[in-house]
Order: structure tokens, then C-alpha cells, then sequence
């Protein structure tokens, strides 16, 4: 059967497309880590090869032993988090909460108790999927609000097309995340003393909830403490900016299942015409346009009624719920076509570059 072939095919080229994805993220991957390995393989070596001399030179020098020294490391590790002040006070631990719901996790600090362990796990369970969603629906907001700016800045530049791509979205979010993250990073820079590369570096790091851990803001001079109105700035930073990036990342997906659609929508066209239907998608379907037999092979749109058909696959008859719940029993999609038509006319049904004909003297589709 036509239809069951193209039906495979169309499977065929789904599990391609899969295949192909994953192979070309191992190959990212692989490219990656060649590349870090010959950027940072040979630094590693030399800092490994100082601080064991540093170490050796430390033994010498005071007369310890090797467990004497990792207990040492042991306590300044240990004692790191304590240099930046109280972390589980309201606000240290709001903070924390902010990085566990955003899915940073920079490790700066982590529950020591059983009963914190566990309500880390419970509350990570519903607020990831929770931030999420509201990431998500703001994000969604910010582009419909980009949309309108698009619009409105196209009429007063009176451009042809009015209307805001999917490339100009893309723009807007592009520019505002870029905006975001050298204003963050100027803002970082001052009050944590790092280079500007190293603050932009962080800001990114942190609104692509990557969270190395390497360089955490509000952890200088008992900040979270004293500094309020930074920490303030520093989560309004963090939830804004990945609202923005939520939004790019919204318009990403949005054009991926688009393209699936698409693709799902033109093969199911082809199965209906290869199978000898004439159904189509109400919304890719031009059924305002005759043809009369005899005359040149175009069409006329010479109707005055706008017609449609319906947009299930069961071409009418009473096996198809929609049509027990909304038509009568008797509906056909043919009687809609043929009852508004003349002896020897027909409709033009269009999909994409593809058209097909139904003349009322051949109804049978």
C-alpha cells in the first residue's frame, strides 16, 4: 500500500536524522576534548609539578609528616567556605536555593546534615521542574513582548513586511542576553576584583547553569552579610538573565518542532495523494480557487464561498468521534466540495507546491 510505504520512509528518514544527530554530537564532543586536552593538559602538568615541590619544601622546612600534611589540606579546604562568612543564614541560604532551583550548582557549599541532604533531594525534585516552567513562561512573555517592539519599530520604519521572524526574535534575545552578561560582568568585576575576562567568563558560566564553581560571586568580605543590596543584584542577575536565555532557547525549540511539523504535515500530504485522497490540513488547504473543465489548466478565483474541509484523516461517516460529536452521521467532505460546484467544475486543492483536483462529475476522491 502506497500510504504504508511512505509511512516507513518516513520513519526510515526520522531514525537518519536521529542517527545523524548523534553522531555529530560525539563528533563535537570528540573535537572538544581535543581541544582541551592540548589547551590545558600541558598547564596541568606544570601546576601539579610546583605544588609538589611547594609541598616537599613545606614537609622539609617544618618537619611534618604526610598525614600531618593532608590533614592540614584537609582543614583549609574545609575552612574555605567559612572565609566568606556564614552560608546558611537567610540570606546565604536563599542564595543556595536560588542555584539549586536554577540548576547552577557552583558547589560553593552543601549540606552537611542528614535531614539538609534529604530536603536538598525533595526540594530539588519540584522546585527544578517548577523553575522550569517559570523560566519557560517568561521567557515566552519576553518574546511576545519582543514581537510587539519588532512590529511597531517595522511601521515606523514603514517596511514592507511587519511582521517579526523567527530570525529577528532571535536577534532581540541575542542582543539582550549580550547586553546582560558585559553589563554583569562590568558590575562583578568592581565588586569582586576579577579581570573583566574572568567576570564575563562567570556570567556566562552561571546563565548557562554550567556552574564550575570556579569563581563564585558574594563570597568575598562576608558579603552575603553585609553587602545586601549586592546579593540583591547578584539573584536579580542570575533569574532575569536565564529568563532571557529561556526565551532563546523557547525559540529554538519552537523552530524544531515547527520543522517536525512540517515535515509530518508534507508526508502525511503525500500519503493521502499516493493513496488516491485529495485531504489535506484545513490550514495548508487553498479551496477558494475553480476549475472548469476545458479551460487552461490554472485557477480561476472566481467563488464566492470559502469552503474547507475537515481536518481528520477519516474522510467522513460516523467511525470518527469528531464526527459522532460534532457532524451529522451522514457527513461526507465530498458534499461540502461538490454541493457549492457546477456540472464540470472543480476544486484546486494546493499543499505547499502540490495541487490535486475534484470535479462533481467524479466526486470519488
Amino acid at each position: 500500500m502506497p500510504g504504508g510505504i511512505l509511512f516507513k520512509c518516513r520513519m526510515k528518514r526520522q531514525n537518519v536524522r536521529t542517527l545523524s544527530l548523534v553522531v555529530c554530537t560525539f563528533t563535537y564532543l570528540l573535537i572538544g576534548a581535543a581541544v582541551f586536552d592540548a589547551l590545558e593538559s600541558e598547564t596541568e602538568s606544570r601546576r601539579w609539578e610546583f605544588l609538589q615541590s611547594v609541598r616537599n619544601n613545606f614537609m622539609k622546612k617544618y618537619n611534618i609528616t604526610h598525614e600531618d600534611y593532608r590533614m592540614l589540606e584537609i582543614v583549609i579546604i574545609e575552612n574555605k567556605p567559612h572565609k566568606a562568612g556564614p552560608q546558611w543564614k537567610f540570606a546565604g541560604a536563599f542564595y543556595f536555593a536560588t542555584v539549586v532551583l536554577a540548576m547552577i550548582g557552583y558547589g560553593h557549599s552543601t549540606p552537611v546534615t542528614i535531614g539538609g541532604k534529604a530536603f536538598c533531594m525533595g526540594y530539588a525534585m519540584v522546585g527544578i521542574p517548577l523553575g522550569l516552567v517559570m523560566f519557560q513562561s517568561i521567557g515566552e512573555r519576553l518574546n511576545k513582548f519582543a514581537s510587539v517592539v519588532i512590529r511597531r519599530f517595522k511601521r515606523y520604519m514603514r517596511c514592507k513586511e511587519t511582521e517579526a521572524t523567527e530570525m529577528n526574535l532571535m536577534m532581540a534575545t541575542g542582543l539582550l542576553s549580550s547586553i546582560i552578561i558585559t553589563t554583569g560582568a562590568a558590575v562583578f568585576s568592581r565588586y569582586e576584583g576579577w579581570s573583566y575576562f574572568e567576570s564575563f567568563y562567570y556570567c556566562f558560566i552561571t546563565l548557562t547553569t554550567i556552574g564550575f564553581g570556579d569563581y563564585v560571586a558574594l563570597q568575598n568580605d562576608s558579603a552575603l552579610i553585609n553587602k545586601p543590596g549586592y546579593v540583591a543584584l547578584s539573584l536579580v542577575f542570575i533569574l532575569f538573565g536565564l529568563a532571557v536565555v529561556a526565551a532563546s532557547i523557547n525559540l529554538l525549540v519552537l523552530r524544531f518542532m515547527t520543522m517536525n511539523a512540517e515535515d509530518i504535515r508534507r508526508e502525511e500530504a503525500e500519503a493521502q495523494i499516493a493513496a488516491g485522497h485529495t485531504f489535506a490540513y484545513q490550514s495548508d488547504v487553498n479551496l477558494s480557487e475553480k476549475w472548469v473543465r476545458g479551460q487552461s489548466n490554472y485557477c480561476t478565483p472566481d467563488i464566492d464561498e470559502q469552503m474547507s474541509v475537515c481536518s481528520c484523516t477519516c474522510l467522513g461517516g460516523t467511525g470518527c468521534i469528531n464526527h459522532e460529536l460534532l457532524l451529522d452521521p451522514g457527513y461526507h467532505p465530498t458534499d461540502i466540495i461538490t454541493s457549492s460546484l457546477e456540472p464540470g467544475e472543480g476544486i484546486c486543492v494546493k499543499y505547499g507546491e502540490e495541487e490535486a483536483l475534484v470535479f462533481t462529475d467524479n466526486p470519488s476522491l
